[in-house]
């Protein structure tokens, strides 16, 4: 099957690019993965890749959501990689954002880098979803440990969540037991 390629101009230059739609497991949950890979002079110069992984977090196990990177997604992994050193005219030869050089400072709110595609002993996809989720809901780092409650995550919930109850929603029409 072929992949679509897409255009994309940023500051002046054309780079071409394309989404491989790929999966990824956690120690305790599956996510959306995309393979981006991008060419800033034809598909005979060196590639960008970048492995973005998904920020959706979902209460029902392992399944995965239906983010795919919209063009400003990829303009900030390019403007990223430019600024972190590919050069994209050489022939050949592929520029990595990987999670382990770049996973921290690359920010975005829809995904995050991940190497756990190119290596199984990466760090837990899960644990890294549930912790970013964590900071965007209160706004601070957060810690190794979750603390979301959500269902299926397999996560507890923090002391200091007052959301709401950990207990399954009832039927309001049901009689109390």
């Amino acid at each position: 099957m072929s992949s679509r390629l897409r255009r994309l101009v940023v500051d002046g230059r054309e780079f071409t690019w394309s989404g491989r739609i790929l999966q990824v497991a956690g120690e305790r949950d599956c996510h959306r993965c995309v393979r981006l890979r991008s060419w800033g002079a034809g598909r005979n110069s060196r590639a960008l890749q970048a492995d973005l992984l998904s920020r959706a977090v979902l209460p029902w196990g392992c399944a995965t959501d239906s983010e795919y990177p919209h063009p400003a997604d990829v303009r900030k992994v390019i403007e990223y990689a430019l600024s972190r050193g590919w050069d994209p005219v050489p022939a050949g030869g592929t520029f990595f954002l990987s999670e382990a050089e770049h996973g921290s400072a690359f920010e975005s709110d829809r995904f995050l880098l991940t190497d756990r595609l190119r290596d199984a002993a990466a760090p837990d996809p899960t644990t890294r979803v549930l912790r970013a989720f964590d900071e965007k809901r209160t706004g601070s780092p957060g810690t190794d440990s979750p603390g979301t409650g959500l269902p299926g995550t397999g996560a507890q919930r923090s002391s200091e969540d007052r959301s709401g109850s950990t207990a399954p929603a009832r039927d309001s029409g049901s009689p109390e037991l």
